[in-house]
């Protein structure tokens, strides 16, 4: 019975929208027809960006039931809630699809992140979003987490379009000593003042140091004279999961003493967000200002985050690993006080901040200028987002062409959305549905949780407006609009470019560049060629003797994938 209500809903909202009539192997057709410029305001906003990181979808107080979030509850009850807002699931194609308005299968990092030892960083021909706005006559900034590589002096932030930095170049360091380990003994300190060491910041909070250095750079700029940008991209939440002590004791009641430390750590987000809005009417910016809030991925249940009631995980190409927390607060907004469901994703921020700086769009975009879906409550331009092509991603046993109806081979990990309609194939991550504080000791509470034990599937159809839990799948009973999505893959991955995904370079380790991650490479060093995929060798593999096999092979077919964390 439920099938068949989503089912109707499904048939009408693809005929009203006249996706049956569309020409599946083409770009996006209504890319021009929806939205339009919204009023432009007569002077260049200030645009103030914040990005966290690992902050789920239920870890901020408006969607939480345990955690308290007051100022950005405010400031997103003031302006407009993107309650159909998406991310990347990691770190580097979040932060790279935002600076480049790109998808990732444009910029050769569809695969992972970028990791410390990698010769390998955002690709230097491809024009950034500061760099833009410095051609408009910006004062671009950046303060906190790069994680866009860093083995060349020509990938650092100063040269990819900020004028100034403060910030960590890794995915993860400590929040007060500044350490970063890419695996055992392999540690450096990692804090950069423009393009020098900081050794002397080790010791401060990180969102405390970050918070302080916005205020500073508001403080020392004339809001008359010049238009500023500022991407302010936190550590937090992103473990070690550290924060002072005054943080955690509102929270001291709370069992799950990870996600007791983890909303400590967001108590401290929200403090720092307070005081930099403080700093943005304190010094004459906030009536011309765009304030952005974004998470860059899903959060983690293992470590204190909840993407709940959404399925999955950060990670994942579930809704809980890119199903983003967003709003805008700005005075310059016309429709404020309001939740917007209109599609946005993470690229869109590109041409749309371009746009109200006074600029053009450059060519090549896969972002789209969403502004008056935004401030107006237009409709928005965006119909379709390609989460993702990954074809180094392990592919799985039991996909294939034919089960893709020789329009696409189901082994391969992917996912795309169109209108309603979400489509994954191969293995899209782990899949259970997290409660809040249900893994207060593991593995007590385990085993109580909901889980996913479908292991053969390849493909996964799900109607996201009506279903947004993704618990209905319909590949089986919609096999033409299965097709249909199979077939926008299919276009997507003939634009694709090669992976690039180098392998690791002994010279990056801390200890060879004076105990601090950095530039190791020449800067006349030639790019690394892209990787490509690496075919799987045939024949068996040797078997080897292992004395926790058996305990291995329990959890499994327990399926209890929580122990396979990737990221």
């Amino acid at each position: 019975m439920a099938v068949s209500a989503f089912t109707g809903l499904s048939v009408v909202s693809l005929l009203s929208l006249g996706y049956l009539s569309w020409d599946w192997t083409r770009p996006n057709q209504l890319e021009n027809e929806a939205g339009g410029a919204a009023t432009q305001p007569q002077r260049p906003p200030h645009v103030v960006f914040i990005m966290t990181d690992d902050q789920g979808y239920n870890d901020i107080g408006y969607h939480s039931g345990d955690i308290r979030t007051p100022t950005l509850d405010r400031l997103a009850a003031e302006g407009v809630k993107l309650e159909n807002y998406y991310t990347q699931p990691i770190c580097t194609p979040s932060r790279s699809q935002f600076i480049t308005g790109r998808y990732q299968i444009h910029t050769g990092l569809q695969h992972s992140i970028i990791h410390p030892r990698q010769p390998n960083c955002l690709p230097l021909d491809v024009p950034t979003l500061p760099q833009r706005l410095q051609e408009l006559g910006y004062s671009t900034h950046m303060v906190g987490k790069w994680h866009l590589g860093f083995y060349k002096r020509d990938c650092l932030p100063t040269r990819r379009g900020f004028h100034t930095y403060l910030g960590s170049l890794t995915g993860s360091v400590d929040y007060y000593t500044y350490h970063s380990c890419d695996g055992p003994g392999v540690c450096g300190y990692d804090l950069r003042e423009g393009e020098k060491v900081a050794w002397s910041q080790a010791g401060k909070y990180s969102t405390h140091l970050y918070t302080q250095r916005v205020r500073k750079i508001l403080a020392s700029h004339d809001p008359a004279a010049q238009p500023l940008f500022i991407f302010l991209s936190f550590q937090a939440v992103h473990t070690p999961l550290q924060s002072p002590r005054s943080y955690v004791y509102p929270y001291r009641q709370m069992g799950n003493v990870e996600r007791r430390k983890y909303a400590a750590m967001v108590a401290a987000v929200d403090e720092a967000v307070h005081n930099v809005t403080y700093a943005l009417r304190k010094y004459g910016y906030y009536r011309n200002t765009v304030l952005i809030f974004s998470t860059d991925n899903g959060g983690q249940p293992l470590f204190g985050g909840s993407n709940w009631p959404l399925r999955g995980r950060k990670g994942t190409y579930w809704e809980g690993g890119i199903r983003g927390v967003g709003f805008v607060h700005s005075p310059l907004l016309r429709r404020k006080r309001r939740v917007s469901r209109a599609l946005l994703h993470v690229t869109d921020w590109y041409p749309t901040l371009v746009r109200l700086a006074g600029g053009n769009a450059s060519e090549g975009l896969d972002g789209h200028d969403a502004w008056a879906a935004i401030s107006e409550g237009r409709e928005s331009p965006r119909l379709e987002i390609l989460h993702n092509i990954d074809p180094l991603q392990k592919r799985v046993r039991h996909g294939s062409l034919r089960r893709g109806w020789g329009i696409w081979d189901t082994a391969v990990q992917a996912a795309v959305r169109v209108g309603d309609w979400k489509l994954l194939t191969g293995d899209p991550g782990y899949g259970d549905w997290t409660p809040p504080q249900t893994l207060p000791s593991f593995p007590g509470a385990w085993w109580d949780l909901e889980r996913y034990t479908q292991t053969r599937k390849s493909l996964w159809l799900f109607n996201v407006t009506a279903d947004p839990y993704e618990r209905n799948d319909l590949s089986a009973v919609r096999p033409d609009v299965a097709k249909q999505l199979l077939a926008r893959l299919a276009y997507y991955n003939r634009t694709s470019v090669p992976v690039r995904y180098p392998t690791e370079d002994p010279r990056a380790e801390p200890r060879f560049n004076g105990g601090a991650w950095g530039p190791w490479a020449a800067d006349e060093e030639a790019e690394l060629e892209p990787r490509r995929k690496v075919p799987h060798k045939k024949g068996k593999a040797k078997k080897r003797k292992c004395k926790h096999c058996r305990m291995r092979a329990f959890f499994k077919k327990l399926n209890t994938r929580m122990m396979s964390n990737r990221i």
